[in-house]
């Protein structure tokens, strides 16, 4: 409350005495606040008013819209209903969701046009030659095989158009083991590495162990240890490569994952080289599968600067 004091009445003659009490102005009670002093605080410092005190009864009270801070302050600070709550809640349900989202994604396991192209229109074109494969003229087939053959005689004539050419058809159909793989394995591959690097590993693989098996082939033939007909065997598929993309694939994944994945690959590739149904080309499978794991330290590279090029987007 404000102070406050009576003042005194001039007629008074006993206000001329200096010493003599005035029993009004002593009085304590009611009296005390019946005059303004107001103007007699003008030169004291402003002091802090009680909460208690309305705006109109002090005029240095703090102002109204001050006041509402003390309680969100309070609320940070406070164990329940607290900012503090919400905001963990708002941090870690996001991250729980993002990667709630990261595992239930099985579609990244097929190719797509954007994300990844190589993939997707080389699937394509396997596609296409299948079905050229499985309703065309046998005749047709058998002409179009022979000119994309890997054998010596081409080799010898035209090596980079049969390279090339012989990687376009499924020796084994479009549902057989390599196929499934080299839909999978070239879309995850090319998804960690690029679509570019993920055939450049394929065609490594797939030349290398085209060479490998086709020149010893030439120089037995020289040697004559092979007859003049091995110079035109017919040799095309997709299998060397996909080879390579599985021992390429398996130095990216993780280790509960492709550790297993590259035994069982290559265990399957020795079961078949044991059986001697083609020796040459079962070869050919486990050298291109070697070639792939050759590439890890230069994929895994590839892959962390393309993982650190994305996070700093």
């Amino acid at each position: 409350m404000e102070r406050t004091a009576t003042a005194a009445s001039p007629a008074d003659p006993d206000d001329s005495l200096p010493n003599t009490p005035d029993a009004d102005a002593a009085a304590p009670g009611p009296a005390l606040a019946d005059t303004d002093t107001s103007a007699l605080l003008g030169g004291m410092p402003r002091q802090w008013i009680p909460a208690v005190a309305t705006t109109s009864e002090t005029p240095y009270a703090a102002a109204p819209e001050a006041r509402p801070a003390a309680g969100p302050a309070r609320g940070l600070a406070g164990p329940a209903g607290s900012a503090a709550g919400p905001a963990r809640g708002l941090a870690s349900g996001p991250a729980a969701g993002a990667r709630l989202r990261l595992r239930l994604r099985p579609w990244r396991l097929l190719p797509t046009p954007t994300g990844t192209p190589f993939a997707f229109a080389f699937t394509a074109v396997l596609a296409v030659t299948s079905l050229i494969t499985s309703y065309a003229d046998p005749v047709l087939v058998h002409t179009l095989h022979q000119g994309s053959s890997t054998d010596v005689a081409h080799l010898v004539r035209t090596p980079v158009l049969v390279l090339l050419a012989s990687a376009l058809w499924i020796a084994g159909g479009v549902l057989s083991v390599y196929a499934i793989c080299c839909l999978l394995v070239l879309t995850a591959l090319e998804r960690r590495i690029g679509g570019l690097r993920t055939a450049g590993v394929f065609l490594l693989g797939h030349v290398t162990a085209t060479l490998a098996t086709e020149v010893p082939v030439g120089l037995a033939v020289l040697a004559g240890r092979l007859p003049a007909s091995s110079l035109h065997r017919l040799d095309y598929g997709i299998s060397f490569g996909v080879a390579a993309g599985v021992g390429a694939l398996t130095g990216l994944l993780a280790p509960w994952l492709g550790r297993p994945l590259l035994v069982v690959f290559a265990a399957m590739l020795v079961r078949d080289l044991i059986g001697f149904a083609d020796p040459m080309t079962n070869w050919g499978h486990l050298m291109s599968l070697a070639v792939g794991c050759a590439t890890w330290p230069v994929t895994r590279r590839w892959h962390r600067g393309r993982a650190a090029t994305a996070a700093a987007r």
